[in-house]
């Protein structure tokens, strides 16, 4: 696979077949993924990997909390900035309504939405989680990087037959993570790595995602 294929069929997978991923294969992608590049070379990703009992402990502990809803929601950070507004709401909305379409859950079903959300806490039935923090005086350009690590793990699996769907979601329950996974206290928890094989029959990894012309980001300046 080359990297323009690995770009091409890289998406956020929210089904797993509940096939074990060789811890090899993971220190492999992890090893590789060390050459993202970052500002100064300051590399400020950390990752915690949980499989098997570990990862059942977290679903588990998360779910006594599902039930009161956003009330026990904690994020160490906005995960969308409160003025969100324009094409970029319209594209965070419009891609949550194609999957819900996708799964054929109509809005007025607002019970069936809740439960397909819940999956998230789940990590969507992949057999490995990867949580990622990194210390609080760390900055955007230092963010970015981890960005461009992440994005790096999500082409290297794709190299490897293997799917992510990064987790953003998982920042609302920061402090009932932090009770049973080992993250620094001086360290701002991000987000979590749901890593698997996807499910190739599941509706929700087949939708078309929607992706902006790049006229709608991109400016040209000197050439003809």
């Amino acid at each position: 696979m080359n990297v323009t294929e690995a770009v091409a069929t890289r998406r956020s997978v929210r089904a797993f077949l509940d096939t074990p991923v060789e811890s090899e294969t993971l220190t492999r992608i992890l090893e590789n993924a060390q050459r993202s590049p970052s500002g100064g070379n300051t590399q400020p990703w950390h990752g915690i990997v949980l499989t098997g009992e570990p990862m059942q402990e977290l679903f588990d502990r998360v779910a006594q909390d599902l039930p009161k809803g956003r009330e026990a929601f904690a994020p160490e950070y906005n995960v969308y900035p409160p003025e969100l507004d324009g094409a970029y709401e319209q594209r965070r909305r419009g891609v949550g309504e194609d999957m819900y379409g996708a799964l054929a859950i109509s809005r007025e079903e607002k019970g069936k939405r809740l439960m397909w959300f819940a999956n998230n806490f789940r990590a969507f039935g992949a057999p490995v989680l990867m949580l990622v923090h990194t210390p609080k005086y760390m900055g955007p350009p230092q963010w970015s990087d981890i960005g461009m690590w992440l994005q790096t793990i999500g082409l290297l699996c794709r190299e490897e037959g293997l799917d992510t769907c990064f987790q953003e979601a998982w920042a609302v329950y920061s402090p009932q993570i932090r009770e049973v996974v080992d993250i620094p206290e001086d360290h701002t928890f991000f987000c979590g790595v749901a890593i698997g094989y996807r499910d190739p029959e599941a509706p929700v990894n087949n939708f078309p995602v929607a992706r902006a012309p790049i006229e709608e980001s991109i400016a040209w300046s000197g050439w003809d």
